[in-house]
């Protein structure tokens, strides 16, 4: 009787081990759910923001004056766009972004490390658009002034790092920091090589000012609701595409099923910094 006690408390132990580690899957699952949710629910709630506000700016956007001296290697229509990976990608990621849009910083923030791996391993390019939205909303230079530094950092072929620098160190919406170009100087420092004569001239002269405004011209002609707006050849991605809401899985899986039966892209290394 003693040794079917014993068996009888280890199989109820082994029982209760179980029915502890099923428990603890089922919570590890439902976290997920739960982080996953608010992610996309964030991206979300940032989106129906972000359509309010290219709404109610207005057409904010001055005249332009003097000519729109386009970036180095700027492309597309008008040179509108600045592209960010290998000109014979698969396909397009097309993005408008503003740098005060603080829906464009979660965007970013979110999906940075998923794009640059798209980019460097051949499968798509990238091609930025950039928008002055908020200052035509609340006041300020800081759209602008952020905008025509990004393209003197085209010019110095290191766009894609100090686009980045800028997102992550993105002032409070309501906080015009950008309007300062000795503060996107200071930022430029974080970017190996950029913080040069050349790219403090063009900064502080606004040498790409005119093409800033041109690009925000055509954003607000394009039909588009708000910033970011993002497109996977053509086909509206953010904050879903169809019914499937974007997360870093589902990006990797729409490049995926629109690059079938196509070769990525050679890449060549960038430069350290750029």
């Amino acid at each position: 009787m003693s040794e079917k006690n014993e068996q009888g408390k280890r199989a109820a132990r082994d029982r209760l081990v179980q029915q502890r580690e099923r428990q603890r899957a089922s919570e590890r699952r439902r976290r997920t759910l739960i982080v996953t949710g608010a992610v996309v629910g964030v991206l979300a709630l940032a989106a129906v923001v972000g359509v309010i506000a290219a709404n109610s700016g207005g057409k904010s956007g001055k005249n332009e004056a003097g000519p729109a001296v386009a970036p180095s290697g700027a492309t597309g229509k008008d040179s509108l766009a600045i592209q960010v990976g290998a000109d014979g990608a698969p396909s397009t990621l097309t993005v408008w972004e503003d740098f005060r849009c603080p829906v464009c910083a979660q965007f970013e923030n979110a999906f940075r490390d998923t794009s640059h791996q798209l980019e460097s391993s051949g499968q798509i390019k990238v091609e930025y658009h950039l928008a002055t939205i908020i200052d035509g909303n609340l006041g300020g230079s800081g759209s602008l002034r952020a905008a025509n530094a990004a393209a003197c950092a085209q010019d110095a072929g290191k766009f894609s790092a100090y686009h980045d620098v800028l997102y992550r160190n993105q002032p409070q919406e309501t906080v015009d920091a950008f309007g300062d170009n000795d503060k996107l100087i200071e930022l430029s420092g974080k970017v190996p090589g950029l913080d040069t004569p050349d790219f403090r001239s063009c900064v502080n002269d606004g040498k790409h000012d005119s093409w800033v405004k041109k690009s925000n011209t055509a954003f607000q002609n394009g039909g588009f609701q708000g910033t970011p707006t993002a497109l996977l050849n053509g086909e509206s991605i953010f904050p879903k595409k169809g019914t499937e809401p974007i997360t870093e899985a589902n990006l990797k899986k729409w490049v995926a099923a629109a690059n079938k039966g196509k070769k990525p892209a050679p890449v060549t290394p960038a430069p350290s910094g750029s």
